[in-house]
């Protein structure tokens, strides 16, 4: 395989935290949002938001994840009965054990997505299990999971960045995603994310993340420090 020389910034170490704090509390503002305004939102945006999320990090370089972007409200309409459908068998006809719907009672969740059509934009992300070349050969891809992963955490971030709001959706099951967008059986719904801006009067739950020190340990000359 050809290189390419990497092109690495050298920064003072005060540039670095700077940086280092800047981009944590940009981050720490961040909220799931569930209450979308139908303000148009440009395709550029949306297309950026999947051209920096494939930047990820992924198993052997496969880029296992396929990015499907819906603006078309016929669609939005259609996918959002769909899930609704799902979601009301979670909620309410017991698919959920007790413990799961205590569990989301502090977020207010119930099976109603509004959202769904509301929202100018809803991008799908599949979990591509193998690809197929020209030739016609399948080949396997590795670590599908964790890649995607990361790439939604980028895109995720990627939209936060430039203003814009997203919620992380996965009605289970989310087969009916696959049928709806025409997706082959080599790709597996992964996570829907309504994209947009939120309401003027937008509200969402005043939670609290965890302090570093139950999310983190450190082994360093220092000494072990942080959670057990």
């Amino acid at each position: 395989m050809d290189s390419i020389c990497y092109q690495w910034e050298r920064l003072d170490e005060a540039e670095q935290l700077r940086r280092a704090q800047d981009f944590l509390s940009e981050v720490d503002r961040r909220r799931s949002v569930r209450h979308f305004s139908d303000r148009p939102v440009p395709r550029e945006l949306v297309e950026l938001a999947i051209r920096a999320a494939s930047t990820a990090p992924s198993g052997a370089h496969r880029q296992p994840w396929t990015f499907v972007a819906v603006g078309d409200k016929d669609l939005q309409r259609a996918i959002r009965e769909a899930a609704e459908r799902e979601e009301r068998a979670f909620y309410e006809e017991g698919r959920a054990t007790e413990e799961w719907l205590r569990a989301l009672e502090p977020l207010g969740t119930d099976w109603h997505k509004e959202f769904l059509e509301t929202a100018p934009w809803l991008v799908v992300v599949f979990e591509v299990l193998a690809t197929q070349t020209a030739e016609g050969e399948k080949l396997r891809n590795y670590y599908t999971k964790e890649s995607v992963g990361i790439a939604c955490g980028i895109f995720i971030t990627a939209l936060h960045h430039m203003g814009l709001s997203t919620l992380t959706h996965t009605p289970s099951p989310m087969g009916f995603l696959r049928e709806l967008l025409g997706r082959p059986s080599n790709e597996r719904p992964f996570i829907l994310f309504p994209v947009g801006y939120p309401v003027a009067d937008c509200r969402v739950p005043d939670l609290r993340r965890k302090p570093l020190e139950e999310v983190a340990v450190f082994h360093d000359p220092t000494g072990p420090r942080g959670g057990a």
